[in-house]
């Protein structure tokens, strides 16, 4: 066989052995890419996305469409050829495996805590889009969860609204923690608790819970890796009491990004007009109660998705505008919000034609 020829074959040989191990030799990668982006002003799945009753709601146009991220499963095996497309590919991004499952975690314990995330971030669009109206809006501090095995199980419930601890009157979920640690593991602790049943019996019935119950639990030793300290096993958290039924339908999303959109989304169901003056606007950010917008993962990918869709303009938390900027699809804007007030004021802006006085996200 001339040298020729054998070398060529001996280079087609060693490309397809290379060929082959990339597709079979696994790589500690995930993919991201752009997910469904979904109008909160509008229907999915034949039904409205925001369904409101027990108050006069407004006809409105145009789009606030909130964005996904779409992410291989926790248990998905990413191979060497994929990982080298995913990085030459423009839209989407690969991204180390812990990045996305931290410590291990697998698909059921993302699931759990993503759907965790977005039903919180429901409750706090809707009261930081109630509290922009002035609409008041009754909140209450309650046990989120209860950790199995821990002092409080059997005594403490997830929903049990917690009035005080210790005597002193609780008022914000932190207060409870910091109330528990004044002890030492071993000592115990009171909980003046109205317990789950007859707070949501109360709601039913558009009445204020009144009878309360004293639980004393017995604290005992953190076993995380942060400074030793008395617990009694539960996290609390927020509920709260809407004067009108606000329901978001949106099956098979996650997490808490799609706070700011759904805020603005009700508030432009509950006055009037139209918040865009019938442009095309999408956006990501969470939300608490007080209306501040926070960062969010995968912001290159939701800005590709939002153009993809027809996005114009799309609200950006300022902590990811210079990400964001970095990589801009043409003709999309991005609006830089701190707050629900920075995003109604850019709408504003928007809708009197006032695009140069937009607060616009510039790459650093």
């Amino acid at each position: 066989m001339p040298r020729r020829t054998a070398t060529m074959l001996a280079s087609t040989l060693m490309l397809i052995a290379l060929l082959c191990a990339g597709v079979f030799i696994p790589v500690p990668y995930s993919e991201m890419s752009p997910g469904p982006t979904v109008n909160t002003l509008g229907n999915h799945d034949g039904e409205p996305v925001l369904q409101i009753s027990g108050r006069k709601t407004y006809p409105t146009s145009g789009n606030l469409n909130m964005t996904t991220v779409r992410v291989t499963s926790a248990d998905y095996r990413m191979n060497l050829v994929e990982a080298v497309y995913g990085w030459l590919a423009h839209d989407s991004k690969v991204v180390p495996h812990d990045t996305l499952y931290p410590d291990g975690k697998t698909e059921e314990q993302s699931t759990q805590e993503n759907a965790e995330e977005f039903s919180q971030s429901q409750e706090s669009a809707k009261v930081a889009a109630l509290k922009e109206l002035h609409i008041p809006v009754k909140t209450w501090v309650i046990v989120s969860t209860v950790v199995k095995g821990s002092p409080a199980q059997g005594k403490l419930h997830a929903g049990d609204v917690v009035k005080a601890v210790d005597g002193t009157v609780v008022k914000q979920p932190e207060d409870v923690a910091k109330l528990v640690t004044k002890h030492t593991p071993g000592q115990d602790v009171v909980f003046t608790v109205v317990p789950a049943k007859e707070q949501a019996a109360a709601e039913k019935q558009n009445k204020t819970a009144t009878r309360t119950q004293k639980i004393k639990i017995t604290t005992t030793t953190s076993d995380d890796k942060g400074e030793k300290r008395a617990i009694v096993g539960i996290s609390a958290g927020t509920d709260h009491t809407f004067p009108f039924s606000i329901d978001i339908k949106l099956a098979d999303v996650g997490g808490p990004s799609a706070g700011l959109m759904f805020s603005l989304g009700l508030y432009d169901r509950l006055t009037p007009g139209s918040l865009t003056g019938g442009k095309f606007v999408a956006g990501t950010g969470t939300i608490d109660d007080d209306g501040k917008v926070g960062p969010i993962g995968g912001i290159q990918m939701k800005t590709v998705g939002a153009r993809n869709k027809g996005a114009q303009y799309f609200l950006t938390p300022a902590d990811n505008c210079s990400a964001a900027a970095k990589d801009t699809p043409g003709g999309l804007t991005l609006i830089k919000v701190n707050t629900i007030d920075d995003a109604l004021g850019a709408l504003k802006d928007l809708r009197a034609g006032k695009t140069s006085d937009l607060p616009k996200c510039t790459a650093k």
